[in-house]
């Protein structure tokens, strides 16, 4: 048997394990939703016997499954914390199988166009695998590749993520999740396509342009295709290598990613919405560590300039303790029936993602809180006052502003840096105006050939 004919085998078994992860986790529910109706909670065994369904198959259902755990308290604190234990790591491609890949996407020829090519990966995720390579010229290059059949696999995916989801709502309905699930299934298409994600990194790179400290690689668009996208390799170290590091060094990086995730959403009212560590390295030069390079562009949200305007609402009705404000950014971001109670639950999860940012201090991000459980006391508080006051449909431009908000908070954590946060929200939104901001939004989309948000 050649090493094609052993990959294509290698697949067509990942092909059965997506079959087969069906009927796992469907068993797993079954089990679950019995002990629901007949008055028992979720336990221990329960999550971990859904997290070993799950982790039976490496591939986009595992993204959906990470997804999962970071919204706070859409998933019991045991469930979550199995799932956050699972790997986004498919198994890589071999040396015949990437040939063939390559072969298709930039013809049989493919090979002249680079100077050199890794066909070992050099990482693998759970789309596809990026490789190493040059330019003739000797430049550097990232090429991601995306696996074969991975729109198959995900709209799998997505049916298993809406059984589970019409599963919450069966027996959790406190909390209406279906525009949460229409928001992760256009996320997760979008990651799909490579030629979308070349026009989100050369947004990022317009809008990034006058912030030094954060590093957006360039691409190369005869080089890539949709599922081939080839950018500039940005050398750099974990984040997490910076741990033990002097505050002045992790203070310095908690600056860059602050200014990564938040000038853009500011200026341009775009996040980059996905957390995982592996998205970002940190550059040194002259043998410091400098800044932050931003890697990954496949989880990209437009928002209207209007939820933008509810973001900064929210801010000074919190600071100034103007309920009225408060209501109106609740309405524009789309929460409806929006009673006192009502209020005052959303308050508890606002206060809680805003509060480092309305005290005028140096201070960590949240004194004395571990990273694994960052916002869970406050996701517990917000359950327990639905489940007495009444549920809630989370709209969905306001899924990924805040897994983003929690993911870079963790982050923060992680580097455990003493920052006035205040002060570097207040320089972000100086100024803000609505009509100037939908004016820069058109722009910068036209410039990168992307559409407004919808």
């Amino acid at each position: 048997m050649t090493e094609l004919d052993r990959e294509a085998n290698r697949f067509s078994a990942r092909a059965a394990r997506y079959a087969k992860v069906g009927a796992n986790v469907g068993g797993v529910a079954a089990k679950i939703a019995g002990q629901r109706l007949f008055g028992r909670g979720g336990d221990a065994s329960n999550a971990a016997a859904l997290a070993s369904a799950l982790g039976g198959l490496k591939g986009p259902i595992m993204k959906v499954a990470q997804l999962l755990s970071t919204v706070p308290d859409l998933v019991p604190p045991e469930y979550a914390a199995e799932l956050s234990k699972l790997q986004s790591e498919a198994p890589p491609m071999g040396a015949a199988f990437v040939t063939r890949r390559m072969m298709s996407e930039l013809g049989a020829d493919w090979r002249s166009r680079f100077g050199s090519f890794d066909l070992k990966p050099a990482a693998a995720a759970s789309l596809g695998q990026v490789h190493r390579a040059t330019t003739k010229d000797g430049e550097a290059l990232a090429c991601k590749l995306q696996y074969p059949d991975m729109q198959s696999a995900v709209e799998a995916d997505l049916k298993q993520l809406d059984f589970a989801f019409a599963l919450h709502r069966r027996f959790e309905p406190i909390i209406d999740t279906r525009e949460i699930a229409q928001e992760i299934s256009a996320r997760l298409r979008e990651e799909l396509d490579y030629e979308h994600e070349a026009k989100n990194a050369a947004l990022y790179a317009g809008v990034l342009a006058g912030t030094p400290e954060v590093r957006v690689p360039g691409v190369h668009p005869d080089l890539s295709t949709r599922r081939l996208l080839t950018l500039s390799w940005l050398e750099g170290e974990k984040i997490l290598n910076f741990k033990g590091a002097s505050v002045e060094i992790r203070n310095r990086l908690a600056v860059a990613m602050f200014k990564a995730w938040w000038h853009p959403v500011a200026e341009i009212g775009v996040i980059h919405g996905d957390p995982h560590l592996g998205n970002y390295t940190v550059f040194s030069e002259g043998g410091e560590p400098r800044g932050i390079n931003l890697l990954d562009y496949g989880c990209i949200r437009i928002f209207p300039p209007s939820f933008l305007a509810g973001v900064v609402d929210l801010y000074y009705g919190l600071l100034h303790d103007e309920r009225d404000r408060v209501v109106h950014a609740y309405e524009t971001w789309g929460f409806k029936n929006l009673t006192t109670d009502l209020i005052d639950t959303l308050n508890i999860w606002a206060r809680f993602i805003y509060g480092p940012l309305l005290e005028d201090r140096v201070r960590t991000i949240a004194d004395g809180v571990k990273p694994g459980e960052y916002g869970r006391r406050q996701a517990f508080e917000v359950h327990q006052a639905l489940k007495r006051k009444g549920p809630v449909t989370v709209p969905r431009e306001f899924v990924f502003m805040d897994r983003a908000a929690v993911g870079l908070g963790a982050v923060f954590l992680h580097l455990d840096a003493e920052l006035n946060f205040h002060r570097m929200f207040q320089e972000q939104i100086e100024g803000f105006s609505l009509d100037a901001i939908s004016a820069r939004q058109g722009a910068a989309l036209a410039a990168a050939g992307l559409s407004p948000a919808a």
